[in-house]
């Protein structure tokens, strides 16, 4: 009886928010800069880091909004097969696919916000910056472009 009446409270709590949702629990992002040169010139912008497991795992997921001059790094240290999903994502973003020296070797654009589809450039890469949608365009940033930053061995160029 008195497991049921706890299970029946817990339940009750759930419902009207008193019990936080730990199944989406918030991880800390250091930042970092980074440039991305194009034909067209050199953009510069801050982005979070995304170099642990649960960072990755949580990336952009929940965000509402992301500002312009922003994004998001994931370092996964050395080259691999991997895909992405935009799961929980309510931004539209291109991600950009990175090989060992940074240079863009895949672009996604303008993905579809909350969806599970599968994104993958089909080959092993080190990294994978996420922007704002519409960004790569409006930047034209190409396959070959570079994004400079330590963890592709190019510092941040100011």
């Amino acid at each position: 009886m008195v497991l049921r009446r706890f299970i029946l409270l817990a339940l009750l709590c759930g419902v009207i928010g008193l019990v936080p949702d730990f199944s989406q629990a918030q991880v800390k992002f250091d930042t970092s800069r980074i440039s991305i040169v194009t034909a067209g010139g050199t953009y510069n912008m801050t982005v979070e880091m995304a170099t642990t497991p649960d960072q990755r795992a949580q990336g952009l997921m929940g965000r509402k909004e992301m500002p312009q001059a922003a994004g998001m790094l994931f370092d996964f240290k050395r080259s691999q097969t991997f895909s992405m999903w935009m799961k929980n994502t309510f931004i539209s973003l291109d991600m950009l696919f990175l090989d060992h020296a940074g240079t863009i070797v895949h672009i996604a654009r303008n993905t579809q916000p909350q969806s599970l589809r599968h994104i993958s450039p089909g080959r092993p890469v080190r990294g994978v910056l996420e922007v704002n949608a519409g960004t790569a365009a409006r930047l034209g940033i190409k396959v070959g472009d570079r994004v400079l930053h330590r963890a592709f061995g190019r510092a941040y160029n100011e």
